[in-house]
């Protein structure tokens, strides 16, 4: 048996060690970190996508090796299993962690075992079962971890080499959940007047005296310290005392916030593959600043936009400066500089496709970048007909797109990028029922990004375009030149899986005959998005999405289907074939002069690695230009899967329309990375 970590005297009022524990507990952390990215990599060269085909089962038993199972069970007071200690078990010990690696002997069997002790208490000492005791058997038989135990442990284990497998097992006696009696917290009244609010410390008399809390507590009060301009907040004192007889902790804990304080100088640091200079351009601190742990990130998201910059560490000094500023210092290193790229899509409406790329990430050594893209799809056709296998396929039953971007960062070390982009395309769009378009586009674009600080952007320039369209309205051929304007702001967590913040773009072009383009047009659409997370862990988001569009100038007829509107898609009314929501003529889809479309979501993780995202969506395209609900109006609803990676969601949804007309599927499946919007 492993008693519990208590004084000589049970019952007794005792001091512990906080900072002690504190440590003990990070180590147990980053063990579990180390544990969960060693199965992540051994799942993944399984191809265990979801992590649901792996198995527990030990190695076969062998000369060589001590192949044993190992079972871990915990028992409250009321001799209940408790599920949340045993997955901290699980999680804390080394012994399950290798249970695929079997050790030589018997010794070094026990020597594992006895490893496992001290993170075993301090993960229980983690939930608040601070009278937590352990038993661990072989083959029943308990082991104590003196020497002359471990010794006899390691005779017994020997005994099944070659034989069978050792059965193992971890016993946890919890006893009860100590709770927080008194909670004192000392920092300066002129601080918060009225009292620290719940976002800075949320602990109070009652709540269980888990140590993993506790910890959690303090960084909770620093960061909020330090959000209020104070960089230099720390604890200065902890103390938790412990009344073992009355299951009960009292919590104290003193607060330095330090002088309020402003940014100081920005030091830029690297490998020299990129040019500091060019950095500094996507840096907008200003010395003097009110300090902000926010503007920090936000600081680290907008260099990280240079796609050769691979790494980038924010450092700050731990004293400040004769000013009363912090100076920063910001350490970037370089991503590998050529890349390559091939990724696949489906979806059970719109068919397959594959895409791949080339990126040189700093050709010139000034972080720019040229990336070359080339895309292959299977069109859906539209004239009648149906493909009954290979041997019945068209060159036109293929789409393709080719793209080519170069990016010149920070021009003449000013916060703005030159861009230059290039792009041909072949589509066709709908099915046999709903008619659709076929469209062959050739677009230039020569324009400048101003990034006025790390969230807003305007990006201007003179755009060029050829194209060849055919619908039911006819053919159009169509030159288009003018002018075209894009505005971005972003305040979100994440590019591929926000959880928080907003996103506004708003697009406007102008082509015109005074230019050389064969109609005048004028084009205008607003997107906007918005995240909410309900908890702090994020595990519950609210996502919401609205667009609209419109189109003035030329006639509907004369204007190329890739400039009119369309609804439905994966990235839009899911459930409905790509573009298939229009005004129709004939029978058959027309595309509009405006739009207006939305989407929720409630995105729920509902494991670490699992989400599931139910979500509705709507759009509608008018005749005329001002977006509205005249014309038909597409619903869809579904529910969604992810399976959560470090990069970002692979995204599973299947979705309905809920209002179908002829022609639409029952269903569509979607899969990609990246959250729908």
């Amino acid at each position: 048996m492993v008693p519990p970590c208590r004084p000589p005297a049970p019952g007794r009022a005792s001091q512990v060690n906080y900072s002690s524990m504190g440590r003990k507990i990070l180590r147990t952390g980053c063990a579990v970190v180390a544990a969960v990215s060693w199965l992540l990599c051994e799942s993944a060269h399984a191809f265990d996508f979801f992590g649901l085909l792996g198995s527990d089962d030990p190695p076969p038993v062998g000369a060589t090796t001590l192949s044993y199972r190992l079972t871990i069970e915990t028992k409250t007071t009321e001799g209940k299993n408790d599920s949340d200690a045993e997955q901290a078990l699980r999680d804390a010990s080394g012994t399950y962690r290798l249970r695929q690696e079997p050790p030589p002997d018997g010794e070094g069997l026990a020597r594992r075992l006895q490893a496992d002790v001290n993170p075993l208490l301090d993960a229980l000492w983690g939930l608040g079962h601070y009278n937590a005791e352990i038993d661990i058997t072989i083959d029943g038989v308990p082991v104590s971890f003196d020497e002359a135990g471990l010794a006899l442990a390691a005779q017994r284990a020997d005994k099944f080499r070659n034989r069978s497998i050792i059965p193992i097992a971890i016993i946890a006696r919890l006893g009860p959940t100590f709770k927080l009696r008194t909670v004192d917290v000392d920092y300066p009244r002129d601080q918060a007047p009225q009292g620290l609010p719940i976002r800075a410390f949320a602990l109070k008399p009652g709540d269980p005296a888990a140590s993993a809390n506790l910890r959690a507590a303090q960084l909770k009060l620093v960061d909020w310290f330090r959000s209020h301009g104070h960089p230099l907040a720390k604890i200065a004192d902890v103390k938790a005392t412990v009344d073992h007889a009355a299951g009960a902790m009292d919590f104290r804990l003193r607060v330095e916030p330090g002088p309020k304080a402003g940014i100081g100088a920005v030091t830029i640091s690297g490998d020299g593959a990129v040019d500091p200079r060019v950095v500094a351009t996507h840096v907008y601190l200003k010395e003097g600043e009110p300090y902000s742990p926010e503007r920090l990130a936000l600081t680290k998201t907008s260099i990280a936009k240079i796609p050769a910059i691979g790494g980038i560490r924010i450092r700050e000094a731990d004293k400040l400066d004769a000013n009363g500023n912090l100076p920063v210092f910001i350490d970037v290193t370089d991503r590998p500089r050529h890349a390559v790229g091939l990724s696949a899509k489906y979806s059970t409406v719109d068919g397959p496709g594959i895409s791949g790329y080339y990126e040189d990430r700093n050709i010139f050594g000034g972080g720019e970048r040229l990336r070359l893209e080339a895309s292959a799809s299977l069109l859906q056709r539209i004239d009648g007909t149906s493909s009954s296998g290979f041997n019945n396929l068209h060159a036109s039953d293929f789409g393709a797109r080719f793209t080519g971007t170069f990016i010149k960062p920070g021009l003449f070390g000013t916060p703005n990028d030159l861009l230059i982009e290039a792009t041909a395309f072949r589509e066709r769009v709908g099915n046999n029922v709903l008619g659709g378009y076929t469209d062959d586009t050739v677009r230039g674009t020569l324009g400048v990004v101003h990034r006025f600080s790390e969230t807003a952007s305007l990006q201007g320039g003179i755009q060029v375009e050829q194209s060849r369209s055919q619908d039911v309205l006819g053919r159009v051929d169509a030159t288009l030149v003018g002018f075209t304007a894009t505005g971005r702001y972003d305040t979100t967590d994440n590019p591929l899986d926000p959880t928080r913040g907003v996103r506004l773009a708003a697009t406007v072009n102008a082509y015109s005959k005074l230019m050389g383009s064969t109609i005048d047009l004028f084009e205008g659409r607003v997107s906007g998005s918005a995240y909410y997370a309900l908890d702090e862990q994020a595990d519950y988001v609210l996502a919401g999405r609205l667009a609209a569009g419109s189109l003035a100038g030329a006639p509907l007829a004369d204007i190329p289907d890739s400039h009119r509107f369309f609804a439905g898609g994966g990235g839009s009314v899911r459930g409905y074939g790509f573009n298939t929501i229009s005004p129709m003529m004939f029978g058959q889809i027309t595309g509009g002069s405006s739009l207006i479309e939305g989407s929720a979501e409630v995105r729920v993780r509902i494991t670490p690695t699992i989400g599931l995202v139910p979500f509705v969506d709507f759009g509608s395209v008018s005749r005329s230009s001002l977006p509205g609900f005249s014309d038909y109006v597409g619903y869809g609803a579904g529910l969604g899967l992810r399976y959560l990676t470090p990069v970002g969601p692979i995204r599973l949804d299947v979705a309905t329309p809920l209002n179908p007309r002829p022609g639409d599927s029952r269903y569509a499946i979607y899969v990609s990375i990246g959250q729908a919007f």
